[in-house]
């Protein structure tokens, strides 16, 4: 059984689309994907530079549209699961059919606008606590009153609040643990980002929606949802609520996915699977020089 994946912030890197656009389709795509939302998604995603696209309000419908992007170049449809790591449920919730691509965009834009606005309010962050016995770790989160505000399963949990508390965390780790800090603009998935919600949630009453015969394993509890509506419902309130992906790779478990693809920018979900979930065989498409490959790959698991 195949799953379709899509990553997070922080998988985008400078040049992700230099192997797409010289494919005139992929091109056109990402030329209307850019007008649709106001955004140059090409020139972002080819000279930008890391800066650039570190910025909220970049990053994020340049992640979806590379996923978006190889989601088209693939084009499997005997898959049986999707799921997303964050702003990664929006593509999810488009290649499911629970909403269309320039929905999925559209949202997206308005969630980067919007995240990035919520972060300029406070001054928060983000550090990955990577090791350590799990309870121990949460335990000392709450001492210092931070988030878990992604629970990544394989020993990697974020945390997420006040920069005073990010530098006690840092500079008192919990036992076996070591903390980095992340290169992100806000506290996302806390509390953190409430003002970004409600515009959300506006935005979203706009859109249509339409059930799925595709599994989409939500970030909220791992659980499956396949209404649109839910689904769509469930990506706003992640705004301000932890991403359990560790319950996510654990529902691939129950569900007995045996491969997943992860789209692009792809590599970190790979990487937490290989650790969460070993039994599971993983591909992760990077370039479009990767696609008949996976192609092939989803084709043993189909």
């Amino acid at each position: 059984m195949l799953a379709i994946i899509a990553p997070g912030q922080g998988s985008q890197t400078p040049g992700m689309f230099n192997s797409w656009v010289t494919n005139p389709i992929f091109h056109e795509l990402l030329s209307r994907w850019s007008m649709r939302i106001d955004l140059d998604l090409i020139r972002l995603g080819t000279t930008a530079d890391a800066e650039e696209i570190k910025d909220t309000a970049n990053a994020q419908p340049l992640i979806v549209a590379a996923s978006l992007l190889g989601a088209h170049a693939l084009g499997i449809k005997n898959f049986s699961s999707t799921s997303g790591h964050s702003v990664g449920e929006l593509a999810a919730a488009a290649i499911s059919g629970a909403i269309s691509d320039e929905d999925a965009l559209r949202l997206v834009r308005a969630r980067g606008l919007e995240m990035a606005k919520a972060a300029a309010l406070s001054p928060a962050g983000m550090s990955a606590v990577l090791g350590g016995d799990r309870e121990i770790v949460l335990k000392k989160l709450k001492e210092l009153e931070l988030v878990a505000a992604n629970d990544n399963g394989g020993g990697q949990i974020v945390a997420a609040g006040d920069l005073a508390a990010l530098a006690a965390l840092s500079e008192n780790p919990p036992e076996g643990a070591r903390v980095r800090a992340l290169a992100v603009a806000g506290a996302f998935h806390t509390p953190f980002m409430a003002p970004a919600v409600e515009p959300l949630r506006t935005l979203a009453a706009t859109i249509s929606t339409a059930p799925t015969t595709i599994s989409v394993i939500s970030n909220k509890d791992g659980e499956v949802v396949k209404d649109g509506a839910q689904v769509l419902t469930r990506i706003v309130n992640q705004i301000a609520n932890p991403v359990r992906w560790d319950l996510c790779m654990e529902t691939m478990k129950k569900l007995g996915i045996t491969g997943v693809i992860e789209l692009p920018p792809a590599g970190t979900l790979v990487g937490l699977l290989k650790r969460g979930a070993p039994e599971i065989e993983t591909f992760a498409l990077k370039s479009a020089d990767d696609v008949s490959a996976a192609k092939e790959f989803a084709g043993r698991h189909a």
